[in-house]
C-alpha cells in the first residue's frame, strides 16, 4: 500500500491468525503551527491517520466479525496513547466502536452501526506528517471470541440499537467500552472501561485475563474472569462516564481516573459537581490501595466558551516520575494539563465518602477542603486551549521527553449524533474529523 494513497484502502490479514499484522496508512496532515514563540508552548508536528475501511481492519483480526461497516473507517484510536519504547511509536486503543445517539419519540437511543466491531489495541508510528498502523491486537474472551463494544447490563447501561435507532440489539456482558491503556513490564496490557467501570488486565495477545469491577455489580455470563475488587461507590458512575484515564507509576501501581463526578446521591448532584475521584490499584495485591478526591477548575476556566459544569471530564492521566501525574481536565473543545502529586495523607479510601448513604456526599460539597476533605493539590502545566494547532477532544496524552508531549484526539470514527449521521442507503456521512497525533513542545518542561 502506498503511503501517499488516499481513499479506501484494503487491509491484508496476517499469515497467522490472531497475530498482530502490519498496515500502512497515511494522509496529508496539517503543518506545525507557524510563528509560535519558542518561549510559549507550541505545536511542532502534526501527523494524520489515513482511511482504513473498518470492516477490512476488523475482519483481518477476527474474520467474519463485521459484515457491513456502513462506510466507516478506522477511528476512535485516540482513546489513549502510551509510549511503545521506540521513537515515534505508541500503543493506542480504540473505544467501543462507532456509536451515536438518535432521538426517537423524544428519547435518546444509543446506536451501534457496526455491532460486530471488536475493540482493539493498535500500535502506531508517527512518521513525518502521517500516522502508520504497525500492528493491531483484538481484545477477546478467554476462548478467543470478540468481546465487542456492546452495552453490558439492562437497566444499568444504555440499551443498544441499530444505526437508525429502530431495532434493539442484544446486550453483551463481555462488552467493553475501552479507554485508557498502559503496557506492563511483562508485555501484558492494562485497560480501563467505562461500563463497569472496570480495570481490565489483557494478555500480550489480547485475551482478557481478569476484569476488576465494583463490589455489587453482579456482572454474570462473561467469557472471562470477573472479580469485584473496586469500591462499591463506583456503582454510581454517570452513564458513559466511568474510567477514562489510566497511568502506570514507576513501581508498577496503576492510577485510574473516574471521568466525571459520581451521580451521588442522584444525577443532578453529579451534573453540578466539580469533584471526581482517582484510585490507586496494586497489580501485585490485586486491590485498590488508595482513593483521592480531585477537584476540577470551574468549567469556564477550562473552556471559556462553556458554562455547563457537567461537560468537565478527565480523559488522560500520565505518570511523570515518583507519585506525580499529569491530569487532563477537558471539555470537547479545550483541555488543560495539571501536575498533581499523590499525597498519601489525602487517601480517603474506605472512609465516610465511600459510603453512599453519607449526606451530603463528596460530590455535593461546595468546598470539600473547607469540609475537611483532603483534596489533591495541583499546578497548571499548560492550557492546551490556547495553543494554536491543538485539535478538540484530546483524550490521550503521552510524554515523549522532558519538554515534549504527544496528544491524540478521538474522532468518534467520523460519526455525529442525529438522523443525519447516515444517508438514505445507510452509509456514513463522515464528519471530516481526522485522527491526529500532535506534538507539543513545552519550553519550560514538566
Amino acid at each position: 500500500m502506498s503511503p501517499s494513497a488516499t481513499g479506501r484502502r484494503r487491509v491484508h490479514r496476517s499469515l497467522a491468525a490472531g497475530v498482530p499484522f502490519a498496515v500502512l496508512a497515511a494522509l496529508v496532515a496539517a503543518s506545525p503551527a507557524e510563528g509560535a514563540s519558542s518561549g510559549e508552548p507550541h505545536v511542532i508536528r502534526t501527523a494524520t491517520l489515513g482511511d482504513i475501511p473498518l470492516g477490512a481492519f476488523s475482519n483481518a483480526l477476527l474474520p467474519g466479525t463485521v459484515a457491513d461497516d456502513r462506510g466507516v473507517d478506522l477511528g476512535g484510536i485516540g482513546s489513549d496513547i502510551y509510549p511503545a519504547g521506540r521513537k515515534g511509536e505508541f500503543w493506542t486503543v480504540t473505544d467501543r466502536g462507532p456509536n451515536g445517539q438518535i432521538k426517537v419519540d423524544g428519547t435518546k437511543r444509543r446506536t451501534f452501526p457496526v455491532p460486530g466491531f471488536d475493540p482493539a489495541i493498535v500500535r502506531i508510528k508517527v512518521s513525518g506528517d502521517t500516522v502508520k498502523v504497525l500492528d493491531a491486537i483484538p481484545i477477546t474472551t478467554s476462548s478467543g471470541k470478540p468481546v465487542t463494544g456492546l452495552s453490558n447490563q439492562e437497566g444499568r447501561d444504555e440499551a443498544p440499537y441499530t444505526y437508525d435507532a429502530r431495532t434493539p440489539l442484544s446486550y453483551n456482558p463481555n462488552g467493553l467500552d475501552t479507554e485508557g491503556i498502559v503496557r506492563a513490564a511483562d508485555g501484558s496490557f492494562w485497560i480501563v472501561d467505562e461500563y463497569g467501570p472496570s480495570l481490565v488486565h489483557v494478555s500480550a495477545r489480547g485475551k482478557v485475563l481478569t476484569r476488576y469491577v465494583p463490589e455489587g455489580l453482579n456482572l454474570t455470563g462473561t467469557g472471562y474472569p470477573v472479580v469485584e475488587a473496586l469500591p462499591a461507590v463506583l456503582l454510581h458512575r454517570k452513564i458513559n462516564r466511568g474510567f477514562e484515564g489510566l497511568a502506570q507509576l514507576p513501581g508498577g501501581d496503576l492510577v485510574l481516573a473516574v471521568q466525571s463526578p459520581l451521580s451521588l446521591p442522584d444525577t443532578d448532584a453529579g451534573e453540578a459537581s466539580r469533584t471526581t475521584r482517582l484510585l490507586r490499584f496494586s497489580p501485585r495485591k490485586k486491590a485498590v490501595t488508595a482513593e483521592y478526591a480531585y477537584r476540577f477548575d470551574p468549567v469556564d476556566v477550562v473552556d471559556p466558551s462553556e458554562d455547563d459544569t457537567s461537560e468537565l471530564k478527565i480523559s488522560s492521566v500520565v505518570a511523570v516520575g515518583g507519585d506525580r501525574l499529569l491530569v487532563e481536565e477537558r471539555t470537547d473543545k479545550a483541555a488543560r494539563l495539571q501536575l498533581v502529586r499523590l499525597d498519601r495523607r489525602a487517601n480517603i479510601l474506605g472512609g465516610l465518602y465511600d459510603d453512599d448513604s453519607t449526606s451530603p456526599s463528596l460530590e455535593q460539597l461546595d468546598d470539600p477542603a473547607a469540609s475537611g476533605v483532603p483534596v489533591l493539590a495541583k499546578r497548571l502545566v499548560v492550557d492546551l486551549g490556547t495553543v494554536d494547532g491543538v485539535p478538540g477532544k484530546i483524550e490521550g496524552v503521552a510524554r515523549v521527553d522532558r519538554d515534549t508531549l504527544a496528544l491524540i484526539n478521538d474522532n468518534d470514527f467520523g460519526m455525529t449524533d442525529g438522523t443525519g449521521a447516515f444517508d438514505a442507503q445507510g452509509r456514513l456521512v463522515d464528519s471530516g474529523v481526522e485522527t491526529t497525533v500532535t506534538y507539543v513542545r513545552l519550553p519550560h518542561g514538566i
